[in-house]
């Protein structure tokens, strides 16, 4: 399963960017409800854990319970992926980080804000999320940015 860390890195960067696709799609209603097994459950394995920048732990039932319940609710709301980068590469598995920019985000403190992300993708076909780890970027990183995305 040896591939260049290139193509790695692009396969997450399409993955990254596909499932944020996905959410602003979930989030706006722009996607059937019938969408959410097929776009979002099989992506994770069963074991996935999310740190968001709260600190708090999510399993995926917790998380596809809160995904779930918020279809249609945000038809403003908005998504950046930049600045994907593959850290590192362990026999199957990789590290990659990205930043998540959201515009109108009614979750977060926030609504414009910025996060670093680090996930853990098991190398397969399609990739599998195994674990992302959300911060907050530094205050006046986010204030920087126009959100004009």
């Amino acid at each position: 399963m040896h591939q260049p860390h290139a193509v790695l890195e692009q396969s997450a960067r399409e993955e990254i960017e596909s499932l944020h696709v996905f959410f602003e799609d979930w989030f706006s209603g722009r996607c059937t409800k019938g969408s959410f097994t097929e776009e979002f459950s099989t992506r994770f394995n069963p074991d996935f854990k999310l740190i968001p920048p709260a600190g708090t732990l999510l399993n995926l039932e917790q998380l596809s319970s809160a995904i779930r319940n918020s279809y249609a609710t945000n038809p403003v709301f908005h998504i950046q992926i930049r600045n994907v980068t593959l850290q590192r590469v362990f026999a199957d598995h990789m590290l990659v980080t990205y930043e998540e920019w959201q515009r109108n985000a009614l979750a977060s403190t926030s609504p414009n804000n910025g996060r670093i992300a680090s996930v853990i993708f098991k190398i397969s076909q399609p990739l599998e999320w195994l674990h992302i780890h959300e911060t907050w970027l530094p205050e006046a990183i986010q204030l920087a940015d126009k959100y004009d995305f």
